[in-house]
């Protein structure tokens, strides 16, 4: 049974967690079985290694927090370890693991070179200075990520690395866990389902060995985010805000879970806790608390799907609140919340379907999204020929969009935009098509990680258009079919049910 089913509450699960961090028997840099080391609100992990004993809490807390990707906070604390000790090797590792974010698909290998070079000059020293054979082969495994050459060879000679390191120190969690992760960046930002599944394998047997670590959960979260496969990180997922509740994206990282199976009030009550800790570290350091970026725009969505209209308008107009002050960040943020609120809620009297994006901001590359809800309230508002004009600026404004994840969804940005559009004009069968054409092209993409990208899923835009042309079982097979990637969605299980009672079909 899985240790976190085992407990009654997750009190109780801390206090396991506490007793399981407590001190074991000594452990050497080579490897062997070693104590949990335990920092209040981000884990615990077993790392040994050869810096100074005054150093170890800043680098442990260093690893905990790259395992829940908070890079910046995680390169802060290795490099105060360094000041505290200058020859501490691992330190300078763990502060070049900062620049590679591989679920992310991002590297920078400019910055992570000049880090390692502070230890030593080249990979030869580095490994020459390096104070045992296992230290050793962390650095080796990290130059090789940071060596010359395409970036997907590079990853998979570092992996192949981080394999060799585990299965040579089998009792250090860290080379798995870090292996678990170096497979989950093989797929480029792409979801490869077998890669991710051998991941999640590796990451189940670490969080298996210690349910207090981070990265284990982590990674098995990420492993299994969709709606297939999600029901393998249920534990995970419950686990890992409580085991690092000082992390704002462990709290968001469960959402993913929770999204994939519907699941909403605990979708809504995971993100308002990342947000939470974000203000809170915010307010450290003098600075506002924010109503955009990654986790209010889950948390806006998930409003919406818990029927909470009031509460996802304000929230998203806190966003678009703040364009002035944030920028273009802020405004493409604003334009995705605005278009799901829009697309969700038909709510054309609302102030957010008079909102605009500043003039200024339009070369940013965010005009697109901002354009499409521009679309549907024009449709939306009986002007078929304004929302006509608003999708041909839509079509010129996508050739800017140049984001990696957003430029899959461009086609079904204007595939759906033209459906609706169509629709207003009286041409109902050519908008079916459309919006099917959209659909299929969706469908060959992977399922998203989060609220659609799509803005509307196209599925359920053709699903509605075959509603109102009165093809209801068609209509139902499509929601259905959106039902599959999009778990529980309100708009599409209220439009299945419309189509259902229509036909008077009952099941």
């Amino acid at each position: 049974m899985p240790l976190f089913r085992s407990v009654a509450s997750p009190l109780a699960w801390l206090a396991t967690c506490a007793a399981l961090a407590a001190p074991l028997a000594a452990q050497s840099a080579s490897g062997a079985s070693a104590a949990l080391v335990h920092i209040a609100g981000l884990g615990s992990l077993s790392f040994p290694n050869s810096g100074a004993a005054d150093a170890q809490h800043d680098f442990v807390s260093g690893v905990l927090l790259l395992h829940s990707f908070e890079y910046d906070r995680a390169a802060a604390a290795f490099r105060r370890a360094q000041n505290i000790d200058p020859d501490f090797a691992l330190a300078y590792w763990g502060e070049a693991m900062t620049y590679n974010h591989p679920v992310w698909n991002e590297k920078d290998v400019p910055a992570a070179r000049a880090v390692l070079a502070r230890y030593a000059p080249s990979p030869e020293d580095r490994a020459a200075r390096a104070p045992t054979e296992r230290e050793r082969g962390y650095l080796e495994a990290v130059d090789v990520l940071y060596g010359d050459g395409p970036k997907a060879r590079l990853d998979t000679l570092y992996s192949a690395r981080m394999g060799g390191l585990a299965s040579t120190y089998p009792d250090d969690l860290e080379a798995s866990a870090f292996h678990a992760l170096s497979i989950l960046g093989l797929s480029q930002g792409d979801r490869d389902v077998p890669r991710y599944m051998e991941a999640g394998a590796v990451a189940l047997d670490v969080f298996a060995a210690n349910p207090g670590h981070p990265g284990a959960a982590h990674y098995v979260i990420h492993a299994f985010d969709d709606p297939t496969h999600a029901v393998l990180a249920m534990d995970a997922a419950r686990a890992y805000s409580v085991i690092a509740p000082n992390a704002g994206h462990a709290q968001h990282m469960t959402s993913h879970i929770f999204l994939a199976r519907g699941m909403w009030s605990d979708m809504v009550e995971a993100n308002i806790n990342a947000d939470a800790v974000v203000d809170r570290l915010r307010a450290e350091n003098d600075l506002p608390p924010t109503g955009c970026g990654h986790y209010n725009e889950w948390l806006g969505y998930g409003f919406t799907q818990q029927t909470r209209r009031e509460d996802a308008e304000a929230h998203v107009m806190a966003c678009v609140d703040q364009i002035g002050a944030d920028g273009p960040r802020a405004a493409y943020s604003a334009g995705f919340q605005r278009n799901w609120f829009l697309g969700d809620w038909e709510a054309w009297e609302s102030p957010l379907a008079d909102a605009s994006l500043p003039t200024d901001m339009s070369a940013e590359g965010i005009e697109a999204t901002w354009l499409w809800g521009d679309v549907l309230v024009a449709a939306g508002r009986g002007d078929p020929a304004g929302a006509r004009d608003r999708l041909e600026a839509l079509r010129r404004a996508a050739n800017a969009v140049d984001d990696e994840w957003d430029m899959p969804y461009v086609p079904v940005w204007l595939g759906t935009a033209e459906a609706i559009v169509l629709a207003a004009e009286g041409r109902l069968d050519e908008a079916i098509t459309t919006a099917g054409a959209a659909a299929d092209h969706e469908a060959s993409l992977p399922i998203d990680f989060g609220p659609p990208i799509a803005f509307r899923p196209a599925r359920e835009v053709e699903a509605d258009l075959l509603r109102a042309a009165g093809r209801h079982a068609e209509a139902m097979a499509a929601y259905r079919a959106q039902l599959a990637r999009t778990p529980d969605r309100l708009r599409t299980l209220s439009g299945l049910a419309a189509s259902a009672m229509a036909a008077e079909v009952w099941e």
